[in-house]
């Protein structure tokens, strides 16, 4: 493409919030853009670049001459080089250090434009914890998208942090509060929501600090994300303006045309092909998947209850452990919202083990609303474990839980054709938002 184009091509700057669960559906949104004309620039932090080139190799971030990488630092001290990074400080870190790094980036993208004959900075496409990012784009005056990669009722939850406060409903008295009954009392007030618990919230919630720093930061993002130019989530349909539901935006950027974009990947660790043959080798629905996401830490005895409770299932079962498709039937998840929907997307049922943050929530509703999931107790058993992996797999509420994800996966394949709800949704965003002036 000749500078002369490139130049007119509207150029969206993409920055995930720093850690795998975000960077993945990020970059998913911009190779969707990018097939769509944009030039994307696509924002890692110095640390996740690092560990990106170590999984995928020293040119995979090479990019294209319309989708490049560039990095800023997270303000946080040196760490070992593969490590999970601790949440309550990423955060902290992100929202108090990130702006003036990213702010320049923006400067310096726009002074490159003036020399080299690439587009100048149109708009910003940023996680929706990362509203820091919302200072930046009105400073050099273009619309800014804030992309929550939680679900819609997850968001809702955050959303009534405000509101469980100036209640009396949070912070808890004291830790009896966590034991005591008190978390199942019904929060009948969220527009939308029906028969939702304080346990069924995001669990940041669920702290007696009155100056929790995780429960602060939430309520910064919350209110901040009021002054974007659109919200937009990777899920099937939306509740409110101006929130556009895109997903699940794995099954769109699935129906790219062959591109080079396919080469960009993003696991933060190094992909093992092996487990792929072993299930090809496996009969159709006769596995059980079983992953706890990036960031969910079990203790030593909880890993030892999982394990016995799965080889006494009987059930073959892939387990993926961090190192710090058809032939799967059932998935034991941690609740995160990448798994939830690449669960629904692939009509297979769900026992779910929630961790922290809104997977209560996705819990919740994957359990009680889809009617595709069982819960097993945060103090999890073998025999739990055993009992539940066995009724998914066998029994016949597994079944019934399967007929249901089977129409979750309809729904969802509805949704991302041509004339689909999501793909709509996309269109709308780039057209209506992206695309046009900032409106302040």
């Amino acid at each position: 493409m000749g500078s002369t184009d490139m130049t007119q091509m509207p150029h969206a700057v993409c920055i995930p919030y720093p850690a795998q669960g975000h960077i993945n559906p990020m970059l998913n949104l911009a190779k969707l853009l990018h097939h769509r004309g944009f030039h994307v620039t696509f924002v890692n932090t110095e640390y996740n670049h690092s560990r990106l080139l170590r999984s995928r190799g020293p040119s995979s971030l090479n990019g294209l001459p319309s989708f490049q990488f560039r990095t800023i630092p997270d303000g946080l001290p040196p760490s070992d080089a593969d490590a999970t990074q601790d949440v309550p400080a990423l955060c902290q870190s992100t929202q108090k250090s990130c702006l003036p790094y990213f702010r320049d980036l923006l400067e310096r993208l726009n002074e490159e434009s003036a020399r080299s004959g690439s587009p100048p900075v149109s708009c910003v496409v940023s996680d929706g914890v990362m509203s820091f990012t919302l200072d930046a784009a009105e400073a050099v005056s273009v619309p800014e998208v804030l992309f929550w990669t939680t679900s819609l009722c997850g968001f809702m939850g955050y959303v009534q942090y405000r509101s469980l406060i100036d209640r009396g409903l949070a912070p808890l008295k004291d830790a009896s509060y966590l034991t005591n009954g008190y978390l199942d009392t019904v929060v009948d007030w969220i527009p939308g929501m029906t028969n939702i618990r304080l346990r069924d919230l995001p669990s940041f919630i669920r702290t007696t600090d009155p100056d929790d720093p995780m429960v602060d930061f939430c309520l910064v993002e919350t209110e901040r994300a009021k002054r974007a130019s659109a919200i937009v989530l990777d899920a099937l349909k939306a509740m409110l303006p101006p929130i556009y539901t895109l997903g699940p935006l794995h099954l769109l950027t699935e129906q790219l045309p062959s591109n080079d974009t396919r080469s960009i990947g993003s696991n933060l660790w190094k992909e093992d092909q092996g487990c792929l043959e072993w299930l090809d080798s496996k009969s159709p629905s006769s596995v059980v998947y079983v992953n706890f996401g990036s960031v969910t830490v079990m203790s030593p005895t909880q890993l030892v209850e999982f394990a016995w409770g799965l080889a006494n299932s009987g059930r073959t079962f892939l387990w993926v452990i961090r190192p710090d498709l058809v032939a799967i039937g059932g998935f034991l998840t941690h609740s995160g919202w990448n798994s939830t929907i690449e669960s629904i997307t692939a009509g297979v049922p769900v026992v779910c083990w929630p961790f922290f943050a809104e997977q209560q929530m996705n819990c919740r509703y994957s359990c009680q609303e889809w009617g595709i999931g069982m819960e097993i107790d945060g103090d999890v058993k073998r025999d739990e474990v055993e009992r539940q992996v066995r009724e998914l797999m066998e029994g016949e509420r597994g079944k019934e839980m399967k007929r249901k994800a089977m129409e979750w996966k309809e729904m969802a394949r509805e949704a991302t054709r041509p004339s689909g709800s999501s793909c709509l949704n996309l269109d709308e965003v780039i057209d209506k938002v992206l695309l046009s002036p900032r409106r302040d």
